[in-house]
């Protein structure tokens, strides 16, 4: 039964993951203008942002309107069923304004507070990954059919490519660029794509051997850290906690526990007072 619910729960995410993406694709404006601010003058929000929240939970509701919803542009609904959507509609905004392709759309379904179901479409790239708990990370792209994700195995911590992220509020991002310049050095290199979904799908892919970030919200992670986990990957917060906003971490066993261990000794953390 529940097997059941979760698969359709994917399905009902998948298409409302990919309408939304040729929304954003083939709608964007030529003038694309940001709509509004958020925590500061450069974390912004478009019109197509808005537009395609809206997309998603009017298809999701016209099929389920007995579910929750929290989304990033405000959608924010209790429901009655047991099931809550969490919504990215456009995960990399920054980049979906200057023409940049990394960029996505992220939908997960959470059933009494655990995320059952997820998906990441990445329109520009031509990629959508997937996964239902118990059932492994999935991805469809360029490649016939679907293509069943791995991890990558793990190599020497310095030997590793990892990705992060910056947030918008200086103060943040000063100490984020502090932690990263201590971590540099002791990794094969630092990356950063500016879509946290993105970046977990690419540790699930084996395409990085790690991620981490400070700031996130449910939404950003919400689908990604399913994908990775169903891949073989390891993911959470500090030692022993879950994924949040004062960390969150995703990679490869064996690169997962000494990446973790450094980025709490440099204080990659925040004490749990929420960043502007």
């Amino acid at each position: 039964m529940t097997d059941v619910l979760h698969t359709d729960l994917l399905r009902l995410a998948q298409e409302a993951a990919a309408r939304a993406g040729e929304l954003l694709r083939d709608g964007r404006p030529a003038d694309l203008a940001v709509a509004r601010t958020k925590s500061s003058p450069i974390d912004v929000v478009t019109e197509m942002d808005i537009a395609a929240e809206k997309l998603i939970t009017d298809l999701i509701s016209a099929h389920r309107p007995d579910d929750g919803f929290l989304g990033e542009e405000g959608a924010s609904t209790e429901g009655t069923s047991g099931i809550r959507w969490v919504i990215d509609p456009l995960d990399g905004t920054v980049n979906y304004l200057y023409g940049l392709p990394t960029w996505a759309v992220s939908i997960a379904a959470e059933q009494d507070g655990e995320t059952v179901a997820g998906v990441v479409a990445a329109p520009v790239r031509g990629e959508t990954y997937h996964a239902v708990r118990g059932g492994g990370a999935w991805a469809t792209g360029a490649w016939e059919g679907e293509r069943e994700l791995r991890c990558r195995p793990a190599p020497p911590l310095d030997q590793a490519l990892v990705s992060t992220g910056f947030n918008y509020v200086t103060e943040v991002r000063t100490h984020q660029a502090e932690v990263a310049a201590r971590l540099i050095p002791l990794l094969r290199d630092v990356r950063r794509s500016g879509s946290a979904a993105i970046d977990l799908c690419d540790v699930a892919c084996g395409r990085l051997d790690g991620y981490y970030e400070r700031g996130l919200n449910a939404w950003d992670w919400g689908a990604g850290d399913l994908i990775a986990r169903e891949a073989g990957a390891l993911t959470g917060g500090r030692p022993g906690e879950r994924p949040s906003r004062a960390l969150t971490v995703a990679a490869t066993p064996g690169v997962f526990e000494p990446l973790q261990r450094l980025l709490d000794t440099f204080g990659a953390w925040h004490d749990g007072v929420p960043d502007a």
